[in-house]
């Protein structure tokens, strides 16, 4: 199957310029997507500009991964009601680092290959530039009427908070990104997410007006999930690529907690399985939706594909102990099986505390598994807590030596997902 047949059958097209498809058909074409380093990791909203370029490269073709060390400096406006802040260049290479050590596990970066990837930082083309230079050499050519048409601009100068002139130039700054690379690196093919269109189209016109050239570009419709909740994130936060930031077990449980409806349509997205191994898992799992069989095959291809075979299997095993045998009592978990609960979070506290007597909600906020008293109070009184799998009932249940699994642990749970593992050390 073609590349864009492929990605139009998962649902990763929206917007496209005209031609791309016969140029992706002509020649192997060379395409980049750019991540901007607003933090030391990327997040699961970026596993798809990601997959885009792992589907470009699948397909043949050369995929260049752009650290966005300039543009990072600037802050992208697109789908922000208000101004970024902005980082320090200390921070933001330190971010820099961590995004490109998260990009080379995805793409085939050996320079044997024909279609190896490449990595490239704008900041290499822009420290140089003099402001001069710059709005001779590319303002010159973007009118504001232009720029001002663009919604991400148009929705901030019609608030309240306005725009500053620093974001209102950015699209000037990716647009530079993509003429630098047509002309250095023969690159003919931006991607990104739907909310980027007005920037990428900024590049190809600037391509168009100072080069003659043509360029072309294409663009995924944004995550979004069927409750109308903003994909990627929990209560907890972001959902980030970087293990020590998100557990490969929470990352797991993430997938596995999806809607039936958004399951259905994210394993066309985030995986890699054929069309016909997918209809075949849709029709499966109709025909007993409370096995949850999308999801957990949903859950095992992402984990799999960010954070490999060997922490999968971790994640699944974490799982099975916590959920497999909810009636069980706690009791029958082994020390083992406790200490190697890979994921969940564990948290230290003095058994001093407990063998003296310490009321549950006193408990739960020392813990910091609640932030406050107050709201480890309401949760306890609305059913929300489990201790070693027993539902609290009172919010005046001592929590004593009697409670310690092994003389030492104690098992929280906190809704229907959030599991912790207290240390009485």
């Amino acid at each position: 199957m073609k590349l864009l047949d492929e990605l139009k059958w998962k649902g990763m097209i929206q917007d496209i310029i005209p031609g791309t498809e016969e140029q992706l058909n002509k020649e192997i074409t060379s395409g980049y997507v750019g991540f901007d380093p607003t933090a030391d990791s990327l997040h699961i909203g970026s596993l798809v500009p990601i997959l885009l370029l792992v589907h470009l490269q699948r397909a043949g073709h050369k995929p260049y991964a752009l650290v966005g060390g300039a543009t990072g400096m600037v802050g992208d406006p697109s789908g922000k009601s208000e101004e970024r802040n902005l980082l320090s260049e200390e921070t933001l290479r330190h971010n820099q680092e961590g995004v490109k050590k998260q990009l080379m596990q995805f793409l085939d970066f050996d320079p044997s290959k024909p279609n190896c990837a490449e990595m490239v930082n704008n900041y290499d083309w822009f420290k140089e530039m003099s402001f001069l230079k710059f709005i001779r050499d590319v303002g010159k050519y973007i009118t504001v009427n232009y720029m001002t048409s663009k919604d991400s601009v148009k929705k901030r100068l019609e608030g309240e908070t306005g725009m500053s002139f620093t974001e209102f130039t950015y699209q000037l700054v990716q647009g530079y990104d993509f003429y630098w690379l047509y002309k250095n690196k023969n690159v003919k093919l931006q991607m990104g997410g739907s909310d980027q269109w007005g920037n990428i189209v900024t590049g190809t016109e600037l391509i168009r007006k100072k080069d003659s050239g043509e360029a072309f570009a294409f663009t995924c419709p944004l995550i979004t999930k069927a409750d109308g909740g903003k994909f990627g994130k929990t209560e907890k936060g972001n959902i980030w690529l970087d293990p020590a930031k998100t557990s490969p077990y929470q990352f797991y449980q993430f997938w596995l907690n999806a809607s039936d409806e958004d399951a259905e349509k994210w394993i066309k997205i985030f995986t890699f399985l054929d069309r016909s191994t997918v209809d075949s898992l849709i029709v499966e799992h109709k025909k007993d939706e409370a096995k949850r069989s999308l999801q957990k095959k949903l859950a095992e291809e992402v984990t799999k594909f960010v954070h490999g075979n060997e922490e999968l299997k971790k994640a699944v095993e974490t799982t099975e102990k916590l959920f497999a045998n909810q009636h069980a009592s706690a009791n029958d978990l082994t020390v083992d099986e406790l200490e190697s609960m890979d994921g969940i979070i564990k948290i230290d506290f003095e058994k001093e505390k407990i063998a003296a007597g310490i009321d549950i909600v006193t408990f739960l906020a020392e813990t910091k598994i609640f932030s406050s008293k107050g709201e480890a109070r309401k949760t306890v009184q609305g059913g929300g807590v489990s201790i070693n799998r027993k539902k609290i009932e009172s919010i005046q249940q001592p929590i004593e030596n009697n409670l310690l699994l092994h003389d030492r642990y104690i098992l929280v749970q906190k809704g229907k997902k959030n599991y912790y593992l207290v240390n009485c050390n």
